[in-house]
């Protein structure tokens, strides 16, 4: 169960494994069929980047959406390319 001050992230890439020094992404999966990722969904997950430990400003945001993206400064992927492996 997560404490009201821990970051929420669905999505975080690091630089190596078990202990990573530096956060190379932070990500959100947003399953909605009837709502893009907007401006509220951005402003939370540039919060809850800034609380995860190793990541800053310069890691990139990136968000799997199936009703697309409706705002600047985050990479969508799609579904299929998640599955797929491509980005």
């Amino acid at each position: 169960m997560c404490g009201a001050g821990d970051p929420e992230a669905d999505l975080v890439g690091a630089d190596r494994e078990s202990v990573a020094k530096k956060i190379t992404m932070v990500g959100s999966v947003k399953w909605l069929e009837n709502r893009p990722f907007d401006h509220h969904d951005l402003s939370e997950l540039v919060v809850h980047r800034a609380k995860i430990p190793g990541a800053d400003a310069a890691a990139p945001l990136y968000v799997v959406s199936r009703s697309g993206c409706d705002v600047a400064g985050v990479k969508r992927v799609t579904p299929e390319e998640l599955v797929s492996g491509r980005r």
